[in-house]
């Protein structure tokens, strides 16, 4: 018998090798020889698609995997294998192999199975079984659980990115571009001899412009144009990059002691602050997670943090505006409520502050552990409980591509004691991780899922909710996509509950992972379709549409710095009447730390070079035509979710973008 066999190298840089490759077909009737695949000229380029023949002394009957081994030629050269296809000359029978793993070391060796997606209950053969249980125990010890810090989800068990398998590792553009981009931006800055000014205040606002020059965006440059104004404020709460906060107030907490005199001016003349209250337009953001968090030190001086109240008002005419503030949780003298009647300056500066806890509460805690430290819970899980040929691992796989190292990274670079965060953001050093660890634990499963979570909040009718809007279509498509998949492959629920893999990975996920969250709200097993299919679209919602909300749009709120500074340098103000331009000025950020902060912006919010757009699966894990027409229609519905989109935002002067699927990635990789 001779096989036609098709090899695929990867495309990005350094993916092709001069070692040598051998390939050994194993089917129901026995193994091919071990063959060496060796065209005229060159093999195994990057980007080639390779044609090869192998013999065999007699049929080896249905192919069940394809064994590849790679030697040494001269020196050690890895190798990244995107699949093996292969046919019998003269036959209708193809297979294909999905592979999208590097081949690392001297002699090392592969076996791939055959591509259709199969569960545990599915594979009777031996070989298919102990093959199953081969690749399990080989990823349990690579990839390993480790509590990085108490009261957090657990983490990949990686003191940096370099610990990482290469099949975790970021590409060498992806990595090249990573290093390259934030050392051009702080690059900038320091030839304009700004981010050298360390501990020197602006002189006024308008000096913040000096920090634009080439990295500027339409929305950073509305902000700069516009952020004074409460109309835009209010805004941010909706379509900004910490859109999950705003909530219905039904009634005033106890320790907010606004009352109706108060805000009269700020309410259209026919009506009053309680009529507004059963009417459902006032609305509430409330930082009291801030309260006590400890201070940065930044070269030997104390920052300052608050713990905001701010009240809104959902006006016919104006939008969503703020018509009180507190700037701590506790009313007394020296803590007073805030009104648009107030001094300008006092006004001002007392969003300021909003804004400054905002800015903490989107990185710390929307940003990093609801979608970074979420997803890298299920990435460690599937790598560990499921093989590559399981139905789900092929789903969730593109969907956690990058995440381990961009993870690693972050905890190395931005939220060690002597990362980024620590050298300009208030809540830098040990601030951090207590904010952390109280979002953790009265984070819920429930308030991961976008509709229960806007129904909770009370917010399904705010008017220009752009982000809630998009994200529940996003939605819907996903969990169609989902639904579809699973369904292939499971009929009914008990199929769910008999599958041992799965169960075993949602053990993981919700008794190892997501450990010590007291209200969490996850069952550490599966009984219905329905659970799997919620909690699959959690997972894949979490690591494109949510990421998308926090990430994308940093640069644009945040480059403008006086909008959302990372730090404070003097205490909120006691008396109104004292506010001034100076107290501003020594107030906010100081020079230097306003160069980090939009270089990191920048740096972490722009689009990715190597970005791989939602739905389009570069790494084609399914093989079955059914499959593969549950993700066309997938994309067919994302892209026609997308032209609605900009349907929406056609005429808008402040468009909202983030949530198009040509602008999220697949996975969170930045």
């Amino acid at each position: 018998m001779e096989y036609k066999v098709t090899v695929a190298t990867g495309t990005s840089e350094y993916s092709g090798t001069n070692n040598y490759i051998y390939v050994t077909l194993v089917g129901e009737k026995g193994e091919s020889e071990k063959t060496v695949l060796d065209n005229p000229g060159l093999d195994f380029r990057r980007g080639a698609v390779d044609d090869y023949t192998v013999k065999s002394t007699a049929d080896l009957g249905p192919l069940i995997l394809v064994r590849l081994e790679k030697q040494k030629y001269w020196v050690e050269d890895n190798w990244f294998c995107r699949y093996v296809k292969v046919s019998v000359p003269g036959q209708r029978c193809s297979y294909t192999f999905p592979c999208y793993r590097w081949l690392v070391g001297d002699k090392v060796v592969v076996e791939l199975r055959e591509g259709t997606a199969k569960k545990v209950n599915d594979d009777t053969l031996p070989l298919e079984i102990s093959h199953r249980n081969a690749e399990l125990q080989e990823r349990q010890k690579i990839y390993r659980w480790l509590a990085w810090a108490p009261g957090i989800p657990k983490c990949i068990d990686a003191k940096t990115e370099a610990d990482l398998p290469q099949d975790a590792r970021f590409d060498n553009e992806k990595r090249s571009d990573f290093v390259g981009s934030l050392h051009y931006a702080l690059l900038e800055l320091s030839l304009k001899k700004l981010a050298i000014k360390f501990g020197k205040s602006w002189d006024d606002l308008d000096d913040f412009k000096r920090i634009f020059w080439k990295l500027r965006s339409p929305i950073a440059e509305y902000t700069m144009n516009h952020w004074k104004e409460d109309w835009f404020f209010g805004y941010q709460f909706l379509n900004g990059s910490n859109p999950r906060m705003i909530t219905r107030c039904k009634e005033l907490p106890s320790n907010f002691p606004v009352t109706g005199d108060m805000v009269q001016s700020s309410l259209i003349p026919t009506t009053t602050l309680k009529e507004e209250l059963k009417k459902g337009n006032i609305f509430l953001v409330d930082h009291g997670i801030m309260d006590g968090i400890p201070a940065n030190v930044i070269r030997d001086k104390t920052q300052h943090i608050a713990a905001p109240i701010c009240l809104l008002y959902e006006h016919p005419e104006k939008g969503l505006i703020p018509i009180a503030i507190q700037l701590e949780q506790k009313p007394d003298k020296d803590t007073p409520i805030f009104l648009p009647s107030d001094p300008p300056l006092a006004w001002l500066l007392a969003k300021m502050w909003v804004r400054h806890a905002e800015f903490q509460v989107f990185q710390l805690l929307s940003h990093l552990l609801r979608t970074h430290l979420m997803v890298e819970v299920i990435c460690v899980a599937t790598l560990r409980q499921l093989p590559a040929v399981h139905p789900i691992y092929k789903l969730l796989a593109p969907h956690l591509r990058y995440t381990l190292e961009i993870n690693c990274r972050g905890r190395t670079q931005l939220l060690s004691m002597d990362g980024i965060f620590k050298k300009v953001v208030s809540t830098g050093g040990q601030g951090l991780l207590i904010l952390a660890q109280r979002e953790y634990k009265v984070l819920t499963y429930r308030s991961l899922q976008p509709k229960l979570d806007f129904l909770d909040r009370g917010v399904t009718k705010l008017r220009d909710y752009f982000y809630r809007d998009h994200s529940m279509m996003l939605w819907n498509v996903i969990q169609n996509f989902v639904s579809g998949i699973v369904s292939l492959y499971y009929k009914s629920d008990s199929e769910v509950e008999q599958d041992s893999e799965l169960q075993a990975w949602i053990h993981d996920v919700a008794v190892e992972g997501f450990v010590d969250v007291p209200h969490f709200g996850l069952a550490s097993e599966l009984k219905t379709k329905e659970e799997l299919i919620t909690l699959l679209s959690v997972a894949i919602f979490t690591s494109t549409a949510q990421h998308a909300a926090t990430n994308n749009g940093q640069f644009d709120w945040c480059a403008w710095v006086p909008n959302t500074p990372c730090t404070m340098r003097h205490p909120p103000p006691k008396d109104k009447d004292a506010v001034t331009m100076g107290m501003i000025m020594d107030t906010l950020p100081d020079i230097s730390q306003s160069c980090v902060q939009m270089a990191i912006t920048w740096h972490l919010g722009r689009a990715q070079p190597d970005a791989i757009p939602m739905g389009q699966y570069v790494e084609q894990y399914f093989t079955e035509p059914a499959a593969l027409r549950v993700i066309d229609k997938f994309r067919k519905e994302l892209k026609e979710l997308e032209e609605q989109i900009i349907a929406q935002n056609e005429g808008l002067e402040l468009q909202y973008l983030y949530l198009c699927p040509s602008r999220m990635e697949n996975s969170i990789t930045i």
